[in-house]
Formats: C-alpha cells, sequence, structure tokens
C-alpha cells in the first residue's frame, strides 16, 4: 500500500504523505546539519507529527528544553521561519518539538528504562546525525560517539521493530580506497577484518581490542600527555586499518555496528561528501562554523598559507547542507513507506558535477582580488600572495627546508630577549597544521558515486524534486563558491548572529 502511495500521481507530495502525523526523534540537533533539518522540516513538513530531539544539558541550562530555547531555537537557521510567520513557529515549537534530556553516549541515553521504552514506543523514526566531526579527536571520544552510541539506537529499533532507522555518516568512510565509490558496503584498504556472509564487517572484536589499548595508555599517561597519546593512538589505528583519520574509521565502524545489529529490519546510512552553505535552503549561504574547506579559506584571507598540498586535477567534493538535509527527508519518507530492508544513499557531486581543487582555488583567488572589501569579515585587506596546491613531497620539503632555518632565527632572538615569534614561522605551522589534517581531503584518488539517490528523487516524483532537491547539477561552482559560499561565511561563520529570543506562545500570552 505505501509503495503504491509513492507512484501515485504527480499533483501531491509523497514525502509529505509518508511524514504526516510520524513523530521523528532527531540527534545532533546542535550542530550545523542537524539544525538544517529541522529547520525544513518544521518549514516543509507542516503535518508531522512531532519532531523530538535528544538533547544533552549543559552548566547554563540541565534541560534540554531550556538549552533548545537559548541555544538553537534562537539561531539565525531559523530567520525565515520567523520572517514569514512568527507565531506559526512558535506554536509548532510549544506543541509539536519535544525535547528529551539526554546522552547519546550513555547507556539509554542516560534515561530510566521506563523513560526510554516510551521514547522508543513514542517515536516512527530516529534521525542520528550526533558525531564528533573532529578528524583527530582521542581514540576513546570518537570511538564513544561515532560508534558505540549506536548501541543506543539499535536498542530503540529492538524495543520498536516498526521503527525505521537512519544514520547520517559520511562518504569518507571510503578511506584510503581509490577509484569509483559506490553507495556499498565499503571494504577496508588495510589489515584484515572478518566479513560477514551478510557482507558487513564484523567489528566486536576489533572494538574491544581498540579499547583494551585506550586503557593501557591511560594506565601510563595522564593530562595534556594522554590526550596526545589518544589522539595518536586513533591516527595509528585508523592508518592500519585504511582510513586517513579517527573520524572517518569510527564512523566506518559504526555502520557495521548497525547493519549488523539491524539486520532484516529497516536502516538508512546517508553519506555526504563535504558539506558546505547552503545552495538555497533556509537562505543562500546560510553557515554555522568554519567547516573543512573553510579553514583553509579563511587561512588563504589572513595571508597565512599561500602554499597546500593538494592535486589541482582532483575532485574536491563538496555538497550544499541544504540537499544533503533534502537528501535525509527523501530517505526517511522512503524507509517509512517501505520499513524493511537496508539502504545506502551518498549525497555528493563528484559524479555528476565535479570541480576539481584547481577550479576551487581559482574561484576563490579571482573572488577575493575582484570583490574583497564586499567580504569585511574574511578578508581584512586585498590579499597579496597567491594560493598554490602542490604534490605533497614538494609541499614536505619546501615547508620543511624553509623552517628549519626560521626555527634556529627565533631561538636566537629568544636568546636576545624578543619573545615575539616570527611571523612566518608560525604561518608556516598554520600550514603544516592544516595540511597534516585535511591534506587527505585535497588530493583526492576517487570519485563519489550517488546514482541511487539520484534514482530514488525520481522515484519520489516531480513535486518532490522541487521540494526536496537533491541533485549537485543544479549547482554552478561559479556562482555558489564566489557569490554564496563565501558571502555566507563572512555573513554568518565568522560573525555570531543571535537573533531571537524565542518565547512559547504561552510566555507571550502570559506577558501579556
Amino acid at each position: 500500500m505505501a509503495a503504491q502511495q509513492l507512484k501515485s500521481g504527480e499533483s501531491s507530495s509523497n514525502v509529505l504523505e509518508q511524514l504526516r502525523g510520524k513523530h521523528v526523534l532527531i540527534t545532533g540537533t546542535t550542530g550545523f546539519l542537524g539544525k538544517v533539518v529541522l529547520e525544513k522540516l518544521i518549514r516543509a513538513v507542516p503535518d508531522i507529527g512531532g519532531i523530538h530531539l535528544l538533547i544533552r544539558g549543559n552548566k547554563r541550562h540541565p534541560d534540554a528544553r531550556g538549552r533548545f530555547l537559548d541555544e538553537i531555537a534562537t539561531s539565525s537557521v531559523f530567520e525565515r521561519l520567523r520572517h514569514d510567520d512568527n507565531e506559526a513557529f512558535e506554536t509548532f515549537v510549544e506543541e509539536r518539538v519535544h525535547c528529551v534530556t539526554g546522552e547519546v553516549t550513555e547507556p539509554l541515553f542516560g534515561l530510566s528504562p521506563d523513560q526510554f521504552r516510551n521514547l522508543a514506543k513514542g517515536i516512527d523514526a530516529v534521525i542520528n546525525s550526533a558525531a564528533s566531526v573532529n578528524f583527530r579527536e582521542e581514540l576513546d571520544k570518537a570511538l564513544a560517539i561515532n560508534t558505540r552510541c549506536l548501541d543506543n539506537v539499535a536498542e530503540l529499533a529492538r524495543q520498536n521493530r516498526e521503527l525505521s532507522v537512519l544514520q547520517v555518516s559520511t562518504c569518507y568512510v571510503n578511506g584510503i580506497n581509490s577509484g569509483q565509490v559506490t553507495e556499498s558496503i565499503i571494504k577496508p584498504a588495510g589489515e584484515d577484518i572478518p566479513c560477514s556472509p551478510e557482507g558487513y564487517y564484523e567489528i566486536d572484536e576489533l572494538v574491544r581490542l581498540l579499547e583494551d589499548k585506550i586503557a593501557d595508555v591511560r594506565s601510563r599517561y595522564s593530562g595534556k600527555t594522554l590526550e596526545k597519546k589518544l589522539v595518536d593512538l586513533g591516527i595509528r589505528e585508523a592508518n592500519r586499518y585504511g582510513w586517513s583519520d579517527t573520524y572517518t574509521f569510527t564512523k566506518w565502524l559504526g555502520e557495521q555496528l548497525l547493519m549488523k545489529a539491524l539486520s532484516g529490519r529497516s536502516l538508512t546510512i546517508v553519506r555526504p561528501s563535504i558539506i558546505e552553505s547552503a545552495l538555497e535552503e533556509p537562505a543562500p549561504g546560510w553557515i554555522e562554523g568554519v567547516k573543512v574547506a573553510d579553514a583553509i579559506i579563511l587561512a588563504y584571507a589572513r595571508e597565512k598559507v599561500t602554499l597546500f598540498p593538494g592535486k589541482r586535477s582532483g575532485v574536491i567534493d563538496v555538497i550544499p547542507v541544504d540537499l544533503v538535509a533534502n537528501a535525509i527527508i527523501l530517505s526517511l519518507a522512503e524507509a517509512l513507506s517501505e520499513p524493511v530492508g537496508q539502504r545506502i544513499y551518498q549525497c555528493c557531486s563528484g559524479s555528476s558535477n565535479p570541480i576539481s581543487l584547481g577550479e576551487f582555488i581559482d574561484h576563490l583567488m579571482v573572488e577575493a582580488k575582484a570583490s574583497y572589501a564586499e567580504y569585511d569579515q574574511l578578508f581584512y585587506r586585498q590579499p597579496t600572495k597567491p594560493f598554490v596546491a602542490v604534490n605533497r613531497k614538494l609541499f614536505d620539503a619546501v615547508v620543511g627546508g624553509v623552517r628549519i632555518p626560521l626555527s634556529l632565527t627565533g631561538r636566537v632572538l629568544k636568546m636576545l630577549g624578543h619573545n615575539r615569534e616570527l611571523k612566518v614561522l608560525k604561518n608556516l605551522d598554520t600550514t603544516r597544521s592544516l595540511a597534516t589534517i585535511f591534506g587527505f581531503y585535497t588530493a583526492p584518488n576517487y570519485i563519489f558515486r550517488n546514482d541511487e539517490l539520484l534514482s530514488l528523487s525520481s522515484r519520489m516524483g516531480e513535486v518532490d524534486k522541487v521540494l526536496f532537491p537533491v541533485d549537485a547539477r543544479q549547482i554552478d561552482w561559479s556562482v555558489y563558491l564566489r557569490k554564496i559560499h563565501l558571502a555566507g561565511l563572512n555573513r554568518y561563520a565568522l560573525k555570531e548572529r543571535k537573533l531571537y529570543s524565542l518565547r512559547s506562545a504561552k510566555a507571550r500570552k502570559k506577558a501579556a
């Protein structure tokens, strides 16, 4: 019946039909992507039954509702909703946004068994977008939030067998594999990990081994040294099994955990590539914080970086956040209509509308020279230095060769009583640090494919293509990078904007 509804006429939205009256739990709404998913659901799916948000309390706001009202609902992501109909927005928030105080990494989210059971029984689907996206996270922390916490998501599904689970992963679970990367289970490129007959990889023993190594490091170190050792352990283990960093390694482990735990049940994995500012919704250029590519853009704008390791001909896979949010909502609707089976979708641009690293850099440099004054938070003055991508060996030779004499000069100056570090030396250290973290992503040997996602969009119909577009072919890279993304960085990421203080409709009535 549900499948027939998805193939019905083009005059209505299949997505809106499937989500009508449904209750969805979302984790990670304090983050960038989570906020955009929440905003799109509120604005585009007015008949949704309820949106449940799992939010960790903090010192200022020990309960989820208080933190939501102060830290999430005040975000500029909701500016469009407030502008269109502020009263309707506040009414929706009061009546249909339900906040659950909990911690994703605690057993049962830190809830009592009864509370957890009631939560599981009261929802139709869960979107897990909580994650640590720190590429050099301490291994214990990355393992807890990117892998182990998915035991809680699986437990929700055990207590509600009709539950549809949607896991937000990343295209970069591909690790150091090369070539065409399809929407399928990724084979590790390093040491062997046993594979099950169903196709997923058996990670239980590996996770126990990692936890033993973490415990060993904890027994021998403390303080800042412990933190560094756990970061080093994470990078070393990730490299051993075929990943460049701890983030992508632990996200891959999380995929395997869920595929095993939810075998035979509904599981959708959505893998975005490098998520950047919005193409159109909720506003062109909307972004929060400095993302993967932006750290390099910012370093160039502040004239801290001139050389960077990268392959100019390599495809840098960037995708606007609103297309990712739409992919999540589309695939959620499909899961609710056909609540059996496991699906993987990649939301990316590399196979359908590729842009090379060289083109990416050139667009930014042209815009910086032509219009730097329009981006007052980003550019303090017109950049005078070039931004050149070179191969890794040349980069290491140049930076290493230059740094040694500069370091010696710096030491001599300190001995003479000059405590200020050489500016060039600081800039070199910034360059090396950025290269260590992001170098893998700027020298790609892979192309991410999203044929299955585009097929899903086609199946949903023409109305949903308009309401929930996911096709990266609509992106004009020159316009997006030069006029939308840089403007968004300047307006949102580099200038904190809390535009509103949210008060519920009930509070307004009392005040009146």
